[in-house]
């Protein structure tokens, strides 16, 4: 069937007149929809006021005046930018160049959304166990709600995906589905045994009301005025762990008068977990789900001989040969499904190898993640969304981006513009502002000396335009120099025995000098030996929280130097 053409009134560009947001100067600007549009220049001169701060900004407002009242009330809302008109404006989503941190609960597989099909295919797909300890392989009679052991005749109700999900029902019931637990180190209790509880000894005893179990557990028959470390072992229990019991106590009021209150004794451990203080907490592995996060009957289903937890251990491209050898494990009856899930796999995870994140694992923690990984992985998440019509507006998402994997975000923005999005980018990289179907150029300076266009058109076009000054970069007729400097003969050297996927690495640093870190994804990141660096046992992280494989040789090398090395005045 042959469809109507498009009419000819059809909106081509968004027409945003007299933008004044931030160093925006009454900008009069035409940005190009269906299309895939660069905004460049030099660092202060308006990119991000004007695709943020104004497209962004007032796409989102827009489709928040289509919500109710109620609804807009509990949504934050960005500032309105201040603009004659903005017309021909698409609803707006923005992939920001610093993504929030995410919680504990989220990992590299829930973030792709890549776990929730590989959750539906081990339900459809995996091997189960009976209640008598019999597997059951698939076949067109699992795929019921109510499943039939073949051995034993044993009727049970077949797994569902929520069943692997560890953010719900297939959560482990001792970490509830984080992997570790936290528990309370009674030796950050009481820091200093010498101390008195009545010098403030118990440290979770000494902040506002805590201070009343001090005052009752005097009157349970623990002697305040007596170092603790000499106090009774059945003393010390009460203190540790004693039952949470109501006690009248004597205080002192305002006035200085004895006030008599009746107050529930709180033990030093339990006003601990109640103050939510990190400082009294060690961390470890769960002992019940060994970190896999979850309960131990959904690690009983297999799929090709593994279970949830070992495949997702697998990093993304082992992943892709692990979903293409499924098909001719299934029977024949299940061809149709096998093919349909197998393909959902293919698709979840190939904009993750495009991007270069194929040495992710899936139950990698999110908050362990770099800031271009949590970008990319959100800029995939939104290609597998398969919208038409939206404006996406792009922060610099080549930023921690190896120049190898450039040409796979090219491909996957090339892939939003092709389902009929409108695409915005702000951008220094050369690769990808090349691969535009349009640049607009701010500048020509940064602050006061910016907010204005440049120029604007096609790539071609500003390599020709003597008014653009990123034209002659584009053309190649320009080059960035740097002054050179001379060689820096001390340097700092970092060890790390193992840390997430750094394996005995030694580097050395050289002082005084911006030193560059030029590797592809995965292989040795910057943010893991950032991680060692922070995270050196008594500074800053108590001895027993911090994990023992940490390299901490460079910080006696680091202290000799700071002592030795002259300060200079301000």
């Amino acid at each position: 069937m042959k469809l109507p053409p498009l009419p000819d009134t059809l909106p081509r560009a968004i027409e945003a007149r007299g933008v004044r947001h931030n160093t925006l100067r009454d900008l009069d600007v035409d940005v190009p929809l269906w299309r895939t549009v660069v905004i460049a220049g030099v660092s202060g001169s308006g990119k991000t006021s004007l695709a943020m701060g104004t497209l962004y900004a007032e796409g989102l407002h827009r489709f928040l005046e289509g919500l109710s009242t109620y609804s807009r009330r509990r949504l934050t809302q960005a500032q309105r930018p201040d603009a004659d008109r903005i017309d021909h404006l698409p609803p707006a989503l923005a992939l920001r160049q610093r993504p929030p941190v995410p919680g504990p609960r989220s990992t590299v597989g829930t973030m792709s959304e890549v776990l929730n099909v590989l959750r539906l295919t081990m339900s459809r797909l995996g091997t189960h166990r009976c209640p008598n300890g019999h597997d059951v392989p698939p076949s067109i009679e699992t795929q019921a709600m109510e499943i039939q052991c073949p051995t034993c005749g044993v009727r049970f109700e077949a797994p569902g995906a929520e069943s692997f999900a560890f953010n719900s029902y297939g959560a482990c019931p001792r970490c509830t589905g984080i992997g570790t637990v936290f528990e309370v180190d009674p030796a950050t209790l009481v820091p200093d045994p010498g101390k008195t509880i009545a010098e403030g000894a118990v440290l979770p005893w000494n902040v506002g009301g805590r201070r009343l179990s001090m005052f009752a557990a005097g009157e349970l028959g623990v002697r305040l005025d007596v170092p603790y470390g000499k106090l009774s072992r059945t003393e010390k229990e009460l203190v540790m762990t004693g039952e949470p019991v109501k006690q009248e106590v004597t205080v002192s009021g305002r006035d200085g008068r004895p006030v008599r209150l009746n107050v529930t004794f709180d033990n030093a451990v339990t006003a601990a977990q109640k103050s939510d203080n990190s400082k009294y907490l060690n961390s470890h592995t769960c002992p019940v789900c060994h970190g896999t996060r979850l309960r131990p009957e959904a690690l009983t289903s297999r799929l090709d001989g593994r279970n949830l937890a070992e495949i997702s251990a697998l990093d993304l491209d082992a992943i892709a040969g692990f979903v293409a050898s499924l098909a001719p494990l299934m029977p024949s009856s299940l061809e149709r499904l096998t093919a349909g899930l197998t393909r959902e796999l293919e698709t979840a995870v190939r904009p993750l190898l495009d991007l270069g994140l194929g040495y992710l694992s899936l139950d990698r923690a999110g908050a362990t993640l770099s800031t271009g990984e949590r970008q990319r992985i959100e800029l995939t998440s939104t290609v597998r969304s398969a919208t038409t019509g939206m404006l996406y507006v792009l922060d610099e998402p080549s930023v921690g981006l190896h120049p190898g994997n450039v040409e796979g975000l090219r491909k996957t923005i090339g892939a939003l513009a092709g389902n009929g999005n409108s695409v915005v980018i702000v951008e220094h990289d050369l690769d990808v502002i090349r691969t535009a179907d349009w640049i607009i150029e701010m500048g020509p300076g940064a602050g006061r000396l910016g907010g204005t266009v440049v120029a604007t058109g096609a790539p071609s076009a500003l390599m020709r335009d003597k008014k653009s000054i990123i034209g002659p970069f584009l053309a190649g007729r320009a080059a960035v120099t740097r002054p050179p400097r001379g060689a820096s003969e001390a340097s700092l050297t970092l060890t790390v025995k193992r840390l997430y996927n750094l394996r005995d690495v030694t580097a050395g640093f050289p002082i005084n000098r911006l030193t560059g870190w030029p590797v592809r994804p995965g292989r040795a990141r910057p943010r893991s030996c950032s991680t060692a660096w922070f995270r050196r046992p008594g500074r800053g992280w108590p001895a027993t929280r911090c994990p023992p494989t940490y390299g901490s040789s460079i910080w006696d090398r680091c202290d000799r130097w700071w002592r030795s090395t002259p300060r200079r005045s301000a």
